[in-house]
């Protein structure tokens, strides 16, 4: 009986992974590579943000000074931790957005990501070298 259950556990993980790789949502370790050593460039509301992700856990941003005082925060860079999980991109900075964890869904269109955020917000980004 275990064995039956675990092989049916296999075969919806291998089909779940197999139905991300088929609409491009990235997963997993295809998630961690694509990020990890690279700047992504989030662009939200019309806004380019780079956001360095480091190997190591940590990341780093860096709006334009000008659209820092607009947007109403006080940093104008930030630094802060990502980790995957859930085959999302999850991170959490060390001031902007109130410091509250949020987990992004990777999904490739050609060139461009389109990412959607655990509260609904969406947009676009591009990866880095």
């Amino acid at each position: 009986m275990k064995r039956i259950f675990l092989c049916a556990a296999l075969a919806v993980a291998v089909a779940g992974t197999a139905q991300a790789k088929k609409s491009g949502e990235m997963s997993g370790t295809d998630l961690r590579k694509a990020v990890s050593g690279k700047t992504v460039y989030l662009n939200t509301s019309g806004i380019v943000l780079p956001i360095s992700y480091r190997s190591n856990g940590t990341m780093r941003g860096q709006l334009q000074a000008i659209v820092a005082a607009f947007a109403g925060d006080a940093k104008p860079a930030d630094a802060g931790r990502w980790w995957i999980s859930n085959h999302q991109l999850c991170q959490r900075w060390n001031s902007w957005l109130d410091k509250k964890s949020y987990c992004y869904k990777l999904t490739r269109k050609g060139e461009k990501v389109v990412w959607v955020r655990n509260d609904g917000r969406s947009g676009t980004a591009r990866i880095g070298g």
